[in-house]
C-alpha cells in the first residue's frame, strides 16, 4: 500500500513537472485568441492533453516500438520518436519567433495589430504539440510504475491542477508584457530541449526549469525597480 502511495505521489508530481512547458505553450498561444474564446481553448486544449496522455498509454506496446530504429545514418539511429521530437522542436521554435516578431510590431503601432486567430487553428496547433509533450510524459510514467491505474490517475491530477493554474498563468502573462515575451524565449529554449533529445543529446530539465526560474527573478527585480522609479518620479 505503502509502495502505490509513494509512486501516485511521485508520478504526480512528474507530471505536473513535465506539463510545465505544455502548460506555457496553451497560455500563449491562446492568447491570440478573442477574449472571449480564450478561456475554452485553454481548457480544451489541457482535455485534448490528458485524452492524448491516456490513448499513448493505452498504447504502451506501441509506444515502445516508437523507440526503436526505423533507420540509421552512419552510427546515428533515428526513431520514430526522433524524428516526432525533432519536428516538434523546430515548430516550437518558429512558433515562438513568428510570435515574438508580432508582439514587436505590435509595439510599434496599432496598425500591426493583426487579425485574431481562429478557434480551431490555435486547437489544431496545441493538439500537435500535445502529442510531442506527451511522449516524454508517458514514457517516464511507463518508466516508474507497471499499474495502468496509477499511471491514469497521476496524468488526471496533473491535468485537473493544470486546468487550474492556467487562468492565473494566463491573466499573469497577460498583465506583464515583458514576461510575455519571456514566456516565448522561453518555448524557444523548451524547443532547442526538444531537438536535443531528438539528437540524442539529452538536457536535463533541471537546468532548462533553473534558467527559466532565474530570468523570472530577475524580471521580478526589474519590475520592483520600475514601481520604486515611479513613485519617486
Amino acid at each position: 500500500m505503502l509502495e502505490i502511495v509513494f509512486s501516485l505521489f511521485t508520478l504526480t508530481i512528474l507530471e505536473i513537472v513535465l506539463g510545465i512547458d505544455n502548460l506555457v505553450f496553451i497560455s500563449v498561444i491562446s492568447a491570440r485568441l478573442p477574449v472571449e474564446q480564450q478561456r475554452r481553448a485553454r481548457q480544451f486544449g489541457l482535455c485534448l492533453a490528458w485524452v492524448t496522455r491516456l490513448l499513448l498509454l493505452a498504447s504502451a506496446i506501441w509506444l515502445s516500438r516508437l523507440t526503436a530504429p526505423l533507420f540509421s545514418i552512419a552510427d546515428f539511429s533515428v526513431s520514430i520518436r526522433d524524428i516526432f521530437l525533432l519536428c516538434g522542436g523546430l515548430f516550437l521554435i518558429v512558433k515562438a519567433t513568428q510570435e515574438i516578431h508580432h508582439e514587436m510590431d505590435m509595439a510599434t503601432g496599432p496598425e500591426h495589430k493583426g487579425k485574431p486567430k481562429r478557434f480551431w487553428a490555435v486547437i489544431l496547433q496545441i493538439g500537435i504539440l500535445d502529442i510531442i509533450f506527451s511522449l516524454d510524459s508517458v514514457i517516464t510514467a511507463i518508466g516508474l510504475t507497471q499499474r495502468f491505474w496509477i499511471m491514469a490517475i497521476s496524468i488526471t491530477i496533473a491535468v485537473i491542477v493544470m486546468i487550474w493554474s492556467s487562468e492565473t498563468m494566463s491573466r499573469f502573462i497577460q498583465k506583464h508584457p515583458t514576461i510575455k515575451i519571456l514566456a516565448f524565449s522561453f518555448l524557444i529554449l523548451i524547443g532547442t530541449m526538444l531537438i536535443a533529445d531528438g539528437a540524442h543529446y539529452h538536457i536535463p530539465r533541471g537546468y532548462i526549469y533553473f534558467a527559466i526560474s532565474f530570468s523570472l527573478f530577475v524580471e521580478w527585480l526589474n519590475s520592483v525597480h520600475r514601481k520604486r522609479q515611479r513613485k519617486k518620479a
